[in-house]
């Protein structure tokens, strides 16, 4: 791993996973259009689901060099959001954000076979346990309905791309509804790709005609901190509750994740026993953990037999590595595999 992203160097070619820059003289992978894992710019073939492409391309990334498909490069649906992708090559795959779990239009993750695995470990420690969509489904629409019996309007938030489109789909049989602008935005491009989402007015027109006066109503909108003054403005105004809906909802580690009135345990990412199954799924001989619980989720398949490794060093970088095929590499330099 690289400050410029996780370098894999195999079969004589570069492979940059998810590179900060794209760089020229590699194949500089896309694993999904969340802005932190898109590429700040620089040249190069960028490979990407064509989805990606188009989303990344309304958030300020356009792929100029651009492949949705190359010779020996496989791309298995990750299930985190439209269009992510995982990466698999020369018997290596890499996970990008993953979700093996259904939620509605995203179907949960293909786990191919592989020897090395690089995978993310978002919430890979044993605390975080999601509950069913179904689960899901009848906590919220339950709470909707009481706060709709007393005239109290709900705003479920969620990241702008991928869980307001969740969101969306789930709960956009309440009437009336409404979207916050760049939610509504985000949706429609969703419908461009061929993802049908219940429509509704966006928040500024809907403020305009005095929609917003007439309650209760449900609107669907951006995870927000209760000290924006868009939230400020429709609890006070409108007596608005607010649903956050993040994998953080639970956690005893992190406050933003119960920021809201409301907070439901819902994520785009694979629980950790989700993430578990998954490893177990892929038959891998060696696992890299990144991002999340790295080393915490390393030592735990470590103490189940499976050889696993954190590319987190204690400051940040990467210690050494032997890989068994091309030999061992300087601190902090790129991984061979």
């Amino acid at each position: 791993m690289t400050k410029n992203g996780i370098l894999c160097e195999s079969g004589g070619r570069r492979v940059l996973l998810d590179p900060k820059c794209a760089d020229a003289g590699a194949v500089n992978f896309v694993s999904h259009a969340h802005t932190d894992h898109l590429p700040s710019g620089g040249a190069g073939t960028m490979l990407s689901s064509f989805e990606t492409r188009q989303i990344a391309g309304i958030r300020g990334l356009q792929m100029k060099d651009h492949a949705h498909s190359l010779a020996g490069f496989e791309m298995p649906d990750s299930g985190h959001i439209l269009g992510s992708r995982g990466l698999l090559f020369d018997d290596i795959f890499y996970t990008g954000d993953i979700c093996t779990r259904t939620r509605g239009f995203l179907r949960g993750a293909s786990v191919p076979k592989c020897r090395v695995l690089i995978t993310e470990c978002t919430f890979g420690m044993h605390e975080f346990a999601f509950p069913g969509i179904s689960e899901i489904k009848e906590r919220v629409n339950g709470l909707i309905s009481d706060l709709y019996s007393r005239g109290v309007p709900v705003i479920l938030m969620g990241y702008q791309l991928g869980k307001a489109q969740t969101i969306t789909q789930l709960f956009g049989h309440w009437t009336p509804l409404y979207l916050h602008d760049s939610v509504k935005a985000m949706n429609a491009l969703h419908g461009k790709l061929g993802v049908d989402l219940a429509d509704g007015m966006g928040h500024t027109e809907a403020k305009k005609r005095g929609l917003l006066e007439k309650r209760p109503w449900v609107m669907v909108a951006p995870l927000m901190s209760a000290k924006n003054s868009f939230v400020q403005e429709m609890q006070s105004r409108y007596g608005a509750v607010t649903v956050g809906f993040t994998g953080w909802a639970e956690s005893s580690r992190v406050s933003f994740g119960r920021r809201t009135d409301y907070s439901i345990p819902l994520s785009d990412h694979c629980d950790f026993g989700e993430l578990v199954d998954m490893v177990r799924r892929t038959g891998a001989e060696q696992v890299y953990t990144v991002h999340g619980f790295a080393a915490e989720f390393a030592a735990h398949l470590n103490n189940m037999g499976i050889r696993a490794q954190s590319l987190l060093g204690d400051s940040g970088s990467c210690p050494s590595l032997q890989t068994g095929r091309t030999g061992s590499l300087p601190q902090g330099t790129s991984r061979r595999f």
